[in-house]
């Protein structure tokens, strides 16, 4: 399955999602690329639409190779099996979380203008706009799950079955596409391009949210 782009996959992915509309979802979306497919599952869905960031630990031979992944709060989430057999020291996790902090500091008061929600008791739809490893939405679930939401439900266009399969032990999945031979997810699109910040915020202040252009 090829999808146009991240809109083309969003209304199809949207199209599933049609029957918990009457529960008034939360579309919680996750930064940058999930924001475009989070805003037509919004729209679709006539729901309020939020993010949410978590950010990857990669290894320090290959940072494309997630070794757990960091949530706003500080949580993280470790992959213990692969951090042990690569010999990963604590120093280089202390350094590498502190660093994505930041970053995650910095993206929350950019995209949303804040760090305080309120998912107690929700129907949690959490968006992207496709997983690999599932680092960042495995630690985001985990997050979420804190918050003592009513339901939670992943969307997303596509992920490597594997990946799928581990993620459905914890969570309701709803998925377009779960290939068994992956790549990447940009593999499955005809348009993938980045998205920019600046694309993010006009998005979000597109449902209500009073953002400044910061860096």
């Amino acid at each position: 399955m090829m999808f146009k782009d991240r809109i083309d996959a969003a209304k199809k992915l949207a199209k599933k999602l049609e029957g918990i509309k009457k529960e008034q979802p939360i579309i919680l979306a996750i930064p940058r690329g999930g924001v475009v497919t989070g805003d037509v599952i919004a729209k679709t869905l006539n729901a309020p639409l939020d993010v949410v960031v978590s950010r990857k630990i990669g290894s320090p031979n290959n940072p494309e190779l997630a070794i757990g992944a960091v949530m706003h709060d500080g949580s993280f989430f470790p992959n213990s099996a692969l951090i042990d057999a690569l010999g990963v020291q604590r120093d280089y996790l202390d350094e590498q979380i502190a660093d994505q902090l930041s970053e995650i500091q910095r993206r929350l008061k950019k995209f949303r203008g804040g760090i305080n929600y309120d998912l107690k008791d929700k129907t949690v739809v959490l968006v992207d706009d496709g997983i690999a490893t599932g680092a960042t939405v495995f630690a985001a679930l985990e997050w979420i799950k804190k918050q003592k939401p009513k339901r939670i439900i992943v969307a997303i266009p596509v992920g490597p079955r594997d990946t799928i399969e581990r993620l459905a032990q914890v969570a309701e999945v709803v998925v377009l596409y779960d290939p068994i031979t992956f790549g990447a997810v940009g593999e499955f699109y005809d348009s993938f391009d980045q998205v920019e910040d600046s694309e993010v915020i006009e998005i979000m202040r597109s449902h209500g949210y009073k953002l400044n252009d910061i860096t």
